[in-house]
């Protein structure tokens, strides 16, 4: 009888250089003024920690912070380190940063080794610094043009707050118009300020901005990718989570901060609470889910298992985002993810208007976008499309 392979099960680790960085952004919830910078040497411990922890490709992900002020020694020794002690996880790397502090010789080091470049970007010039801070619209698309130069693949990410989704349409033309992928992300309460909802994006105004940008997608699909609405559509496509928000994280995604403290994600690294070891003491994954914070995380999904067992989008949303749901109240687990509202808005959009669709196509009903009575591209052309990819 043949023995079953077992399936491998990628996982994530985040590595956090320092929780510093020169942008100001006014709803900022991860920098910290006087962070640490993580030596090399703790790049070594993060080697030997994960040199037996796991026998499954691995993804490391540097962030921050501004992960580009670790400096270009830093990746010329951490990169071909990482790659080469840890060649049976066939590793795999992506940077986020603002592109400020790029370069010729880091983009070169990064160029070298073939890496994805995420940044941020809120939407035109006026409006971008009225958000961001005066000056980042220059400085990060010179660092964009540098980093093209060089033959690196950056995508941005917006962060649409309670002020610029009045512009929703001003943005979404400026990403079009510019040859952008739109990735979006909606403000967060910042933890950091004494003012913490002033930027937040309310969950039921996410959920119309999304429904908006669905048809602004549908109608633009040879002009525009919206990644977050491909995100979605697989989601219901699939039955099943691709995205980090929409899928168990826990024990799949880790954070290493600067100190190599670890974390559940990289949106906890600087919260004391929220530690679950360190790489020195190489800790196995059973040592990491018996912390208190591992633990934590468990009572989430456990809760979400209870509390959203009547959902039919549990499957592939699994509460949304742990961070979301439990940072704000000190920990303590008293509901999912409060962007909850948003994501049922969507996903409850992209399923309804897939199943007129499919009745339509079976001569069954014929109302309603991307029907056959209608010119307007619907559902079934963003699947084709996912397909066709």
């Amino acid at each position: 009888m043949k023995k079953m392979r077992k399936q491998k099960r990628p996982f994530h680790v985040m590595i956090i250089p320092t929780l510093g960085c020169p942008s100001k952004c006014s709803y900022c919830w991860s920098s910290e003024v006087g962070s640490p910078r993580m030596t090399i040497e703790t790049v070594g411990e993060i080697v030997e920690w994960l040199r037996d922890f796991r026998d499954d490709p691995v993804t490391f992900t540097f962030h921050g912070g501004e992960p580009l002020l670790a400096g270009a020694d830093y990746y010329r020794a951490a990169l071909p380190m990482l790659k080469r002690e840890l060649e049976h996880l066939s590793p795999n790397f992506a940077l986020q940063t603002n592109l400020w502090l790029l370069t010729p010789e880091l983009a070169e080091v990064l160029a070298e080794h073939e890496i994805p470049i995420g940044s941020s970007l809120d939407g035109p010039q006026e409006l971008n610094d009225l958000q961001r801070s005066s000056g980042y619209y220059e400085k990060t698309m010179a660092g964009y043009e540098l980093a093209k130069k060089h033959g690196l693949q950056v995508q941005f990410i917006c962060t649409f707050t309670s002020y610029s989704v009045q512009f929703k349409e001003e943005i979404f033309n400026f990403f079009r118009e510019n040859g952008l992928v739109l990735k979006l992300h909606p403000a967060l309460p910042s933890l950091r300020s004494d003012q913490p909802d002033r930027w937040a994006l309310p969950p039921e105004e996410y959920g119309e901005l999304l429904v908006y940008l669905l048809d602004k997608y549908l109608e633009n699909m040879d002009r525009i990718e919206v990644r977050n609405i491909n995100d979605y559509a697989r989601c219901v496509f699939t039955g099943r989570g691709t995205v980090c928000t929409f899928v168990d994280c826990m024990e799949n995604t880790f954070a290493v901060g600067p100190d190599g403290s670890i974390y559940p994600c990289y949106r906890f690294v600087g919260m004391p609470e929220y530690v679950m070891g360190n790489v020195r003491d190489r800790p196995s994954q059973a040592d990491l889910a018996a912390s208190p914070a591992g633990v934590r995380m468990r009572q989430f999904k456990e809760y979400v298992d209870v509390n959203c067992k009547g959902c039919k989008h549990l499957r592939y949303c699994r509460g949304g985002c742990p961070y979301n749901a439990i940072a704000p109240t000190d920990g303590i687990i008293m509901g999912v993810d409060p962007h909850c509202i948003a994501y049922k808005r969507i996903f409850d959009e992209i399923s309804d208007r897939f199943n007129k669709e499919m009745m339509a196509s079976m001569g069954l009903e014929a109302t309603g976008p991307g029907s056959s009575g209608s010119s307007r591209p619907g559902i079934m052309s963003l699947m084709q499309k996912m397909i066709g990819r």
